[in-house]
């Protein structure tokens, strides 16, 4: 979601919602140009810029490219004035462009698919895998397959830094606003990055899954059911990047099948309400804990110095009438705690 310039006279539209600016391939400077002109008689480049708290240089290009599409046009007798364009006249000949433009687009897509699955279908037992080299090339291959998916997305985390982090992996706040699930199972290490309670409770909110296992054996992408991704060295070699794409194949199936079987064994990681109440806290502490958390690392998710959670500790064994901490994960479970 885009951030709204403050102090801007004119609304601008945040990315959540489309117009027909945006339908053209024009941004929100344009759009907010446009719109504010079109709410007036006429006004000039300069009352423009003072309306959207934008500089003179920034606003008189977006103002000569709207009236070179035919958006804004001189005022008679005023040259350094401009009116907008009627929408309806203005835009109608534009959008039935693009129009013509996309379904021009979805042939060449129709016809370059069929050639596709053509050589698909004739691969051989080596053609079923695709070698990718090099770091920067690997990380648009996952933007590529996450950009491409429609239903689900499946990942195996290692705790050893992602070659794309969260904060880089734009495509998956796409793939996750236009509805597609995401299925995590995580090495229980990776619990201890901070901020990843957070982080796990945001995302759980817009639709992604995540579950936990003690190790996994490498990292893994599987969009849908149509393209794997897994890198092809082992976790614990040094050298230069590189990963294979696996088309739809027995192999496929085979890695599909592996996630499955490993996302039936992983423990739930289910983010508890918010952690404002000392309930909440418990919880997520108790959750922390069965998975193996350690105490430093339970505290710096939960926001809490260690001392505190070692006297939460004590004082939920006093309340569960237990003297290990093991009897307090399974009469947590018993008490459904968590």
């Amino acid at each position: 979601m885009s951030t709204i310039r403050q102090g801007w006279r004119v609304t601008m539209v945040d990315m959540g919602k489309v117009t027909v600016l945006d339908a053209l391939g024009l941004d929100e400077a344009h759009t907010a140009v446009y719109r504010c002109v079109l709410q007036q008689t006429s006004a000039s480049a300069a009352e423009v810029a003072a309306a959207l708290s934008m500089s003179l240089p920034r606003v008189r290009p977006i103002v000569t490219e709207l009236e070179r599409l035919g958006l804004l046009a001189r005022q008679a007798g005023s040259g350094d004035r401009f009116v907008a364009s009627p929408p309806t006249v203005a835009l109608r000949p534009l959008l039935l462009e693009r129009e013509r433009g996309l379904t021009r687009a979805h042939e060449a897509l129709v016809d370059l698919n069929d050639l596709y699955r053509q050589s698909a279908e004739q691969r051989s037992v080596a053609d079923v895998v695709d070698v990718v080299i090099g770091d920067d090339a690997v990380r648009q291959r996952v933007a590529q397959l996450q950009a491409a998916s429609t239903d689900q997305v499946r990942v195996l985390v290692l705790n050893e830094i992602a070659l794309v982090s969260g904060e880089e992996n734009l495509e998956e706040d796409r793939a996750l606003a236009r509805g597609v699930r995401y299925r995590v199972i995580v090495e229980s290490a990776v619990l201890e990055r901070p901020g990843f309670l957070t982080a796990a409770r945001e995302m759980a909110q817009i639709g992604e899954e995540v579950r936990v296992l003690p190790t996994l054996p490498t990292r893994m992408f599987i969009a849908d059911d149509q393209m794997a991704l897994v890198p092809m060295q082992t976790q614990n070699e040094d050298r230069g990047f590189g990963a294979l794409i696996i088309h739809p194949s027995g192999l496929l199936d085979l890695v599909v099948s592996i996630f499955e079987e490993y996302w039936r064994s992983a423990t739930e990681f289910l983010p508890i309400g918010a952690a404002s109440s000392a309930q909440n806290i418990d919880r997520d502490l108790l959750r922390l804990l069965l998975l193996g958390v350690t105490d430093a690392a339970a505290a710096a998710q939960l926001g809490i110095s260690l001392r505190t959670v070692q006297r939460r500790i004590a004082d939920l064994m006093d309340v569960a009438g237990v003297t290990t901490r093991m009897q307090l994960g399974a009469e947590s479970v018993r008490r459904a705690w968590v």
